[in-house]
């Protein structure tokens, strides 16, 4: 369960915590969509926002509303697919970190730079252009941070449900991108759409007919 220790090890500290994380490094369609999220101080753990993994869609829906709810600020971006294929998918991932936290301060007004602590899943990205600390497993572990998956998460799946409604062979509705074996063969008989990941080995395949 995530719990509150960063926050309030922030909050004592006189600054606030910006939790980020991501949805959609590995699907084969659609962008790559990060979250920056703050709560404010003294805020209380939400025990229905968990790692967003661990969580059925229809109870991710009434955590990102409850999210939307009590944050302070919340920030959303992303990386198209011509990113992705031009950038890479990490350096996409990066850019879509960077423009949420962009957003989620702007959000914030006018408060210094330095009042605020960020924190993302995973592992250290220097090129994120801000400082931080990553936590490994932090979307099981830090609130903020299982917030901002949990937001990611649902808005990319909302992305690409609208886009599932203009190519349904490809199953989008189900897969939300990712390479299942029904996704697989859509691309092997119909071809990469433009929301296909080019660069992704198994497009490349697939569309060649390999």
């Amino acid at each position: 369960m995530p719990s509150l220790e960063r926050e309030q090890r922030a909050w004592r500290a006189g600054r606030l915590l910006v939790g980020v994380d991501e949805a959609g490094r590995g699907p084969l369609a659609g962008p790559v969509v990060a979250a920056a999220v703050v709560f404010p101080v003294d805020c209380k753990r939400f025990r229905r926002i968990k790692d967003s993994k661990t969580l059925p869609e229809p109870k991710r829906d009434v955590a990102a509303a409850l999210i939307r709810a009590h944050a302070l600020a919340i920030g959303v971006g992303g990386a198209s697919v011509s990113e992705i294929d031009r950038l890479n998918i990490r350096r996409a991932t990066v850019l879509a970190m960077r423009r949420a936290i962009g957003r989620a301060e702007r959000a914030l007004g006018r408060l210094p730079r330095t009042d605020l602590e960020i924190v993302l899943d995973g592992l250290p990205m220097a090129d994120l252009g801000y400082d931080h600390d990553a936590i490994v497993d932090g979307d099981a572990l830090c609130l903020s941070i299982s917030a901002a998956g949990i937001i990611a998460k649902t808005v990319r799946d909302r992305l690409m449900v609208g886009l599932a409604r203009r190519h349904p062979a490809y199953h989008w509705i189900s897969n939300r991108g990712y390479g299942t074996e029904a996704h697989r063969a859509a691309i092997d008989e119909h071809g990469p759409t433009p929301h296909h990941r080019r660069s992704f080995m198994p497009v490349m395949q697939l569309g060649l007919g390999l």
